[in-house]
């Protein structure tokens, strides 16, 4: 119950919290993953699905126990001290992507938006990551395999790692675009993970 717990109230902060803060402040709508049946609008849709894959996994080790089964637990790495550094890596990660996207302020964003114009973060985290909040998500998508190790959280880091991978390249080429000769200094000083 607290697993899911956690993940309700990450998934509120960092996503539907931050986007109503973006909203209310710029009127612009932080969700910017389109419909169309190009790599960015397919990225959309797999992250969504990661989103839904995850709740359920949670929800049924939370709520439906006698399920977890067919989950595939990975029982010969189940123990205390791995779910202890999972639950550090959950904690991390939030703390992390609630830092990074205060330091994105205005110009955080979920996918590429190419109608609003928006500033080049390099400050905070930016200035050791070029994707801290990416980072951030992988940290999170490790934690929760760790406190339960089974084939559908491990196939989230598995998804997640290609679908992340994917957008940080698309939002290069944008970034590229976008910002030039700043951006390709930028690239210079400061790593794409760490």
């Amino acid at each position: 119950m607290l697993l899911f717990s956690f993940q309700v109230v990450y998934f509120l902060l960092v996503f539907v919290v931050r986007s109503l803060l973006l909203k209310s402040k710029t009127g612009i709508n932080p969700l910017t993953f389109n419909k169309a049946d190009d790599a960015h609008g397919f990225n959309g849709k797999v992250f969504t699905a990661i989103t839904f894959i995850e709740l359920i996994i949670v929800g049924i080790y939370a709520f439906k126990i006698e399920w977890y089964k067919y989950l595939l637990p990975f029982w010969y790495i189940e123990n205390e001290i791995l779910s202890i550094i999972g639950w550090g890596f959950l904690i991390i990660s939030l703390i992390v992507v609630w830092i990074a996207q205060s330091h994105m302020a205005n110009s955080w964003r979920i996918g590429i938006d190419e109608k609003n114009k928006t500033k080049l973060v390099t400050k905070g985290l930016f200035s050791i990551s070029r994707n801290p909040i990416f980072l951030g998500i992988m940290i999170a998508n490790m934690g929760l395999f760790l406190v339960i190790p089974n084939a559908f959280t491990l196939l989230i880091i598995s998804l997640s790692t290609i679908s992340i991978n994917t957008q940080i390249r698309l939002e290069e080429e944008f970034l590229k675009r976008e910002f030039g000769k700043d951006y390709f200094e930028y690239a210079k000083k400061v790593r794409r993970w760490i």
